[in-house]
């Protein structure tokens, strides 16, 4: 089965550049309710994931911190903990389940590395369970 099946647009999914701002962070993360969250550089290449954790952990080193301080702290000085790993467009259904196994979320780069969206991991459980839903109607 072709993983681009299971894919969520890059039109469709929120995303972060690594030149955003600790305030566009969080303000985007808290509009759309994610934990965790794509980043981009400038030519559109996946660099990366920002999670919540990465944000109180970067945010305590430092003090005082007011909201409009946090228009004067970028994103990519920020240190992560691990990255989520993307896959690749022609990338196999194994490959695809076992990052989704670790990770809520899978980028998905074509062959140029440029960010083309995300697989949801929910998305992979529906499909795996309408799948099983049909086979036990079967019997």
């Amino acid at each position: 089965m072709n993983i681009l099946f299971f894919l969520k647009p890059k039109s469709e999914v929120a995303f972060i550049y690594d030149y955003s701002t600790l305030r566009q962070v969080l303000e985007t993360m808290e509009y759309h309710k994610y934990a965790s969250i794509p980043m981009l550089n400038k030519k559109g290449e996946y660099t990366g994931t920002i999670t919540e954790g990465d944000l109180l952990w970067g945010i305590k080193k430092y003090t005082n911190l007011n909201l409009k301080e946090a228009e004067n702290i970028f994103i990519q000085d920020f240190p992560r903990k691990a990255d989520y790993e993307a896959v690749s467009a022609d990338s196999d259904m194994e490959d695809l389940i076992q990052k989704a196994m670790n990770q809520n979320f899978v980028p998905v780069v074509d062959d140029q590395n440029k960010f083309i969206g995300i697989i949801t991991r929910r998305s992979i459980i529906e499909y795996c369970y309408e799948k099983l839903k049909k086979t036990e109607e079967a019997y």
